[in-house]
């Protein structure tokens, strides 16, 4: 299971916003669950921020959403917020199979550039 979370700080809460950000992922990237988290800053507005992150499944994501870490990045961000936070659940499709001989699946995302 995937999730995609996007956030546009009040104005002046940029910087603030980025290290609490910093500081709930690496703390999430230690969770069994949790398979990968990563977070993005817009190129263009950089008050806008995201966050994707992949899931064993939504047991794990469900986990992770009552860790203090977690409760405590919610708290911060509706502080520094201009909105409350609202994620998207996702699964990923359109997954391409790699060759023949290989087992497992690629995604379609990660075939660009290479």
């Amino acid at each position: 299971m995937h999730f995609v979370v996007r956030f546009e700080p009040l104005p002046g809460k940029a910087a603030e916003f980025r290290e609490e950000v910093l500081r709930v992922i690496e703390r999430t990237r230690d969770e069994s669950g949790c398979l990968s988290i990563r977070a993005f800053e817009a190129l263009r507005d950089p008050l806008v921020f995201a966050i994707h992150s992949e899931w064993a499944d939504e047991a794990a994501f469900e986990l992770h959403a009552t860790l203090p870490h977690t409760v405590r990045f919610l708290a911060a961000a509706e502080k520094l917020l201009s909105h409350p936070v609202q994620g998207l659940r996702t699964r990923e499709i359109g997954a391409v199979r790699q060759p023949e001989n290989a087992d497992t699946f690629v995604s379609s995302s990660s075939q660009r550039g290479s």
